[in-house]
């Protein structure tokens, strides 16, 4: 007898094919990353998937961006931003995160990213346990949300691999970091390049890494 496996739907342990089922409407998922860089925005994306393109992303083994590999990352985001009914970028700047702090600039770069939206969801799944401030529309957070809702690890791969590419770019106009490498975040070559070169306009002052003085010799 041939042992058949189970359908994704089966064996899924994603939300959408559970609690969120009943929900009439549209759903966007709703997640940020560069939260703990040093250097660049906290950029945030938002995600409205169709029903046909669950299956299709459960099959293509999508999971939390920090998980994926660079190019896996980048063809799955291809994949979802075609098959996602709408899909929009927000970020909150490195200025912003120095006045507001981190998480106000990471929930403002979220709103920024859902009021983005063309088409209105009925319910937005925030990734965390922050509901986003002032946003009319109602929410749902959820801790973990990119290992339990495929619209926030839709939107997690998406935020993710739009980031990485304006990292890169700014990489070249500051080599002495190695951007291209740590993608903002504070690696140890990161952190010895800010005690060498001290931070550029782009570096999160409020963060403790990048509050370095250099001293030149005269």
């Amino acid at each position: 007898m041939v042992e058949t496996s189970p359908t994704p739907l089966e064996q899924s342990n994603w939300l959408e094919f559970s609690t969120l089922s009943g929900i009439p409407g549209l759903v966007a998922g709703v997640d940020e990353v560069g939260r703990g860089a040093l250097f660049g925005p906290v950029v945030a994306a938002a995600v409205i998937l169709p029903d046909h393109a669950l299956p299709i992303l459960m099959a293509a083994k999508i999971k939390d961006s920090k998980k994926l590999s660079s190019s896996r990352r980048t063809q799955l985001a291809q994949q979802i931003c075609g098959l996602a009914i709408d899909w929009k970028i927000g970020f909150a700047s490195t200025a912003e995160i120095d006045k507001i702090n981190i998480l106000q600039a990471t929930l403002l770069a979220m709103k920024r990213a859902v009021l983005k939206l063309k088409v209105q969801p009925a319910l937005c799944l925030v990734d965390g346990n922050q509901l986003i401030k002032d946003l009319l529309l109602p929410q749902q957070t959820i801790i973990k949300g990119d290992e339990r809702s495929l619209a926030i690890a839709s939107a997690s791969i998406v935020a993710k691999v739009w980031r990485d590419e304006l990292v890169l770019r700014l990489a070249l106009k500051y080599p002495m970091y190695s951007l291209e490498c740590n993608k903002g975040y504070g690696s140890q070559q990161h952190l010895l390049a800010l005690q060498q070169y001290g931070p550029s306009p782009l570096h999160r002052q409020s963060f403790r890494p990048c509050q370095i003085k250099i001293i030149r010799n005269s």
